[in-house]
């Protein structure tokens, strides 16, 4: 945003595909637009199947209303040459794309930019995606948030049972691609009920305990300082008979996406309760500030039979905010946030 003195406001998984560059308005279209109107201009680098879940008219329409346009970036031409940007929103992977990021943020400090490429980097491994809450340990009054016990194999699936064996991991083993890249592939996990079948299993991998939780997850969205919880169905409990008499490997290509919400459904409300929202907001922070990320979301469940028992299995960037109820106010919101602190940081 142009700003002088005042400030005026008036899962489909494809992240590899190569974006086509789509806008709402040509350069010339901005430029003017911009004499008229003192707009935060987002420029956008996403996929095609981002933009369209993300980028939705009704959400288009509210930014507009408020004071912001959202720009196309073309990866054709030099970031430098384009814009002028208050904000650059992205999801692309590669290292050509990273280091133009990177590039671009020591040329252009006075852009923000969501979020640094090196910090959205560290949740692609799911060996150091966890091990920030780990290190946390947070317990309060409210409850306790870990992670459940994990082993890393990088290859060999015929050393898996020893190696379980020998970190005393118990079975069942929920075992999950160690590249979180956002593609479909790396949502797949597979429940291993016995230690015959973790030969099967197809490293890398990261094998984690499962936890009984009463078949829900918490997806907690976070945006900024904004936190939205919502409820989605997730694998049900293990029984101990259960795990006596069945043995295999059983595979799920995708668990609490959007279509298995839980938040209408007719729970036992020791299951639903929402964790408590201080005990969220300390975690959100916390994270905020070891990952260096303003854009993700968690993937919490609470150990079955307890109330304040937490473990984090997942954390993902820039999640499927289409979805997440009232994602439009909330985001646009968070964009004028970020342009009225960059600019009372200047001004100071």
């Amino acid at each position: 945003m142009r700003l002088e003195e005042e400030f005026s406001h008036c899962d489909n998984y494809d992240e590899e595909e190569e974006p086509k560059t789509m806008s709402q308005c040509s350069i010339g279209a901005l430029q003017q637009q911009q004499q008229q109107q003192k707009f935060v201009v987002v420029g956008y680098a996403l996929t095609s199947k981002k933009i369209k879940s993300f980028l939705q008219p009704k959400f288009e329409g509210l930014a507009r209303n408020k004071g912001i346009l959202f720009v196309a970036i073309d990866q054709n031409r030099p970031l430098s040459d384009q814009g002028p940007f208050d904000i650059v929103l992205h999801k692309l992977t590669g290292k050509g794309w990273r280091q133009i990021l990177e590039d671009y943020r020591q040329t252009h400090p006075e852009v923000t930019v969501l979020d640094p490429p090196d910090a959205i980097q560290h949740l692609h491994n799911r060996q150091s995606m966890l091990q920030c809450v780990a290190d946390m340990n947070l317990s309060t009054s409210y409850g306790r948030v870990g992670v459940p016990r994990q082993l890393v194999i990088k290859k060999d699936a015929s050393s898996i049972a020893d190696a379980v064996d020998k970190a005393g991991l118990i079975l069942p083993l929920v075992a999950k691609p160690l590249v979180a890249d956002g593609s479909a592939k790396s949502h797949e996990l597979s429940l291993a009920y016995d230690q015959y079948s973790l030969q099967k299993l197809e490293p890398p991998l990261v094998l984690q305990e499962f936890v009984n939780h009463g078949g829900v997850l918490f997806k907690v969205y976070i945006v900024g300082e904004a936190i939205k919880v919502v409820r989605r169905f997730s694998l049900p409990d293990v029984t101990k008979r259960e795990l006596s008499k069945v043995t295999g490997v059983f595979r799920f290509p995708r668990v609490s996406c959007a279509a298995a919400s839980a938040d209408d459904a007719d729970l036992d409300p020791s299951v639903a309760e929402l964790p408590p929202r201080p005990l969220l907001e300390r975690l959100a922070k916390e994270l905020r500030w070891r990952l260096g990320l303003r854009l993700f979301n968690l993937d919490i469940i609470r150990e079955h039979g307890t109330r304040d028992r937490f473990y984090v299995i997942d954390i993902n960037y820039f999640p499927g905010y289409g979805k997440m109820p009232g994602y439009e106010h909330i985001f646009t919101d968070f964009l004028l946030s970020l342009v009225q602190s960059r600019y009372k940081k200047r001004s100071s």
